[in-house]
């Protein structure tokens, strides 16, 4: 997290709805040497404290899992863009990167396997909906032998939250006129799929 206050004081609640609409990011655990870091997708609970996800049977985390929870922390990114100086329309001013990302440090513990089936049609289901006016995919279109297969393969996680930290980098230190600046130079030079995102959020700030 960027240590400069400015940036941190986005409350909860705002950081967890980017949390809930993006439902992506890296799991981290402490292995012996270096950490170990998976990439999954995760359906957050209503009351966000606890986050379900799954994981491959063979990946070092899992097998982690299998002596007891482990501390964990989840990193979301959200929209992220370079920043010209060019842009502030100000004297003396250097390159540099707005973004925003939520931490989240916790307890992640295996759910017994019997809820795998339940674990992946939540999941599938929260994703399916985001397709509408798109049928949804059900677990049911696989037949018996390939479902069998794929819940051998995998096994369900439940992340508990314990502590949300986040950075909302969006200017906020620059004066506004050079903070609008830059938000337009963004929207100008479109450097990424989300940097409209990015530029809209720079001209709303402070949250």
């Amino acid at each position: 997290m960027h240590p400069n206050p400015i940036f941190r004081k986005t409350d909860h609640a705002k950081s967890l709805d980017l949390v809930r609409k993006i439902s992506f990011g890296a799991l981290l655990t402490q292995g012996e040497d270096l950490p170990h870091v998976a990439h999954i997708p995760f359906l957050m609970d209503e009351a966000s404290e606890t986050i379900e996800l799954h994981l491959v049977r063979s990946n070092p985390i899992a097998r982690q899992l299998t002596t007891g929870e482990r501390p964990a922390k989840l990193i979301i990114n959200g929209p992220h863009s370079y920043i010209s100086p060019d842009w502030y329309g100000i004297e003396d001013q250097v390159p540099t990167w707005n973004y925003v990302a939520v931490h989240l440090t916790g307890t992640l513990s295996l759910m017994p396997q019997s809820d795998m089936h339940v674990v992946l049609e939540r999941l599938s289901e929260a994703f399916e909906q985001r397709l509408t006016p798109k049928p949804v995919w059900k677990m049911d279109k696989l037949t018996e032998s390939s479902k069998e297969k794929l819940m051998r393969q995998i096994v369900p996680c439940l992340f508990h939250i314990s502590q949300i930290d986040s950075t909302w980098k969006l200017g906020q230190n620059k004066p506004e006129d050079a903070r609008m600046g830059a938000a337009e130079g963004l929207k100008t030079y479109r450097l990424g799929v989300e940097t409209e995102t990015l530029s809209n959020w720079m001209k709303t700030v402070p949250l």
